[in-house]
């Protein structure tokens, strides 16, 4: 897979992950908690491999590495 996320990328989807997963720890048990944690579960992924499958659907590219 080819790379498409950068590091800012990175750091913003971990940020989102971590407060997604935050409130649906915290909130009480309803149908949005596990909403939340999908989305923090994708944002960890994308972002631990760098490759987001959106991105490359629409072709953005925030990574500076160059191609050879």
């Amino acid at each position: 897979m080819k790379k498409n996320v950068g590091n800012i990328d990175k750091i913003v989807r971990i940020v989102i992950a971590i407060v997604a997963f935050y409130f649906a720890y915290t909130t009480m048990v309803s149908p949005w908690n596990y909403i939340l944690y999908a989305v923090g579960g994708i944002m960890v992924v994308t972002s631990l491999f760098g490759c987001c499958p959106l991105f490359s659907i629409f072709g953005v590219n925030t990574c500076k590495i160059k191609e050879q």
